[in-house]
């Protein structure tokens, strides 16, 4: 239960039906579910972060029901990482991010699924569709989790936001056939964190009341952007916990750790006055692949990159986004990474002008790497995210630019009807592979 034991609850909810409850009930009298929901500021907050449980693994387990009760752990090859793990795969220590090779050390038993990002990106804005039923102000934060708030939409729900909020859950469960967690409070900040308390379908709660008291020993760690390396330096000064934040003047921790210091000081204290903003665009999209074995052929490294071209201008064009800026990614066997950015003439969605630009990327990158480097993944993302209106406008330098630009839309709609796989560009071919598009 989210309510801590100083607090006196009054009234509830019921998270499987919604309905509400009878002080401290220990079942719904509606539905007898043993999922009750009690807080004294239940009905009055109104920031919340829905966040989704194991997205990608939950998908596949929806698509797939013969993996319920497997490990399904979502990434790369052998040399790859994790992108996602499921609950049962996070028993046995597999979390995202980690390389596959220690994830199956862990978890022999997991089933690997390549990721589609195409299909996650498709469900999480059916998702997103659903947020936006309960309120306008919706803040995607990725493809499966977002902030929502919900002040002064009582009236149009005839329900407190918390009602609102477990109807949103039941209907993402029911519809879509994935589950999320929802965390509720008065600002961003302690909405993100309350998110993480009770994984999976989970409804966490901080309240004003419990703020400082819940921050107080909690880690630095919980802070958005605190990282790796700010970690080591407040361990250094000896602030570990976010109530040891708080014991240090504003001043001293500005002059310390500059703009980060003052929003350490805030954050410690329970306050944030970001709102939440709609339709905030990402700052970069990009997408990576590491290798089975090592490549140093330029042109297999530029087969691949196509490969990848094609799943980033996917992603943009789904996400209704276009970008000024490419970036390619190169790392060698010996882990040593180069990255070469380019920013174009226009904005673009089209995954042609991506490999265009991103191919003489990976020529300046394989010039600056040691004579005879072996790569072992290469990578491609835009930035300056912009508006889909500007992108990939007429050229009258490159005449043949309309041209390439209907091919691709031609070859969208055809795998719009029949699939990714039904026509593709001899270059994403191995040699000797038969050729399916132009």
């Amino acid at each position: 239960m989210t309510v801590p034991e100083t607090a006196l609850a009054t009234t509830g909810l019921c998270r499987n039906c919604a309905s509400g409850l009878p002080a401290q009930a220990d079942r719904c009298p509606a539905c007898g579910s043993p999922r009750t929901l009690f807080h004294d500021e239940l009905h009055t907050l109104s920031i919340a972060h829905l966040d989704c449980d194991a997205f990608y693994a939950s998908v596949e387990k929806r698509d797939d029901p013969s993996l319920n009760d497997k490990p399904v752990i979502v990434g790369g090859g052998q040399r790859g990482v994790v992108s996602a793990a499921c609950y049962i795969a996070r028993i046995s220590g597999v979390h995202s991010a980690m390389p596959m090779f220690k994830a199956l050390k862990l978890c022999p038993d997991a089933t690997v699924i390549r990721p589609e990002i195409d299909k996650y990106v498709g469900v999480g804005r059916q998702i997103r569709e659903l947020m936006r039923e309960i309120s306008p102000l919706v803040e995607p934060l990725s493809v499966d989790e977002a902030f929502l708030d919900l002040s002064g939409t009582q009236r149009l729900h005839r329900a407190s936001p918390a009602t609102a909020l477990i109807r949103l859950v039941n209907r993402i469960e029911r519809d879509i056939g994935v589950t999320a967690s929802i965390g509720l409070s008065y600002n961003k900040f302690l909405a993100k964190l309350a998110s993480d308390m009770e994984k999976p379908r989970g409804f966490a709660i901080i309240g004003q009341a419990e703020a400082i008291e819940f921050l107080d020993k909690q880690p630095v760690t919980r802070i958005w952007g605190v990282g790796r390396v700010l970690h080591r330096k407040l361990a250094s000064d000896g602030l570990q916990t976010i109530g040891q934040l708080r014991s240090v003047d504003e001043k001293r921790l500005s002059t310390r750790y500059g703009a980060m210091g003052l929003r350490l000081g805030r954050f410690s204290r329970g306050e944030d006055a970001r709102s939440v903003t709609p339709h905030s665009p990402p700052k970069n999209i990009s997408t990576e692949t590491t290798f089975s074995e090592d490549i140093f052929e330029p042109d297999e490294l530029k087969r691949r990159l196509w490969q990848l071209c094609e799943k980033l201008s996917g992603q943009v064009k789904i996400r209704d986004l276009a970008g000024r800026t490419v970036t390619l990614k190169l790392k060698t066997s010996a882990f040593k990474t180069f990255t070469r950015s380019r920013a174009l003439p226009s904005p673009t969605q089209l995954a042609e002008t991506l490999f265009r630009y991103g191919e003489a990327l990976v020529d300046r990158a394989i010039e600056s790497a040691p004579k005879d480097s072996r790569f072992r993944l290469i990578g491609i993302g835009l930035s300056n995210i912009t508006n889909p209106l500007e992108a990939d406008p007429p050229d009258l330098a490159d005449p043949d630019a309309a041209h390439r630009k209907r091919i691709e839309q031609v070859m969208d709609e055809v795998r719009g009807k029949l699939g990714h796989d039904a026509i593709t560009k001899g270059r994403g071919l191995k040699p000797g592979g038969r050729k399916a598009g132009k």
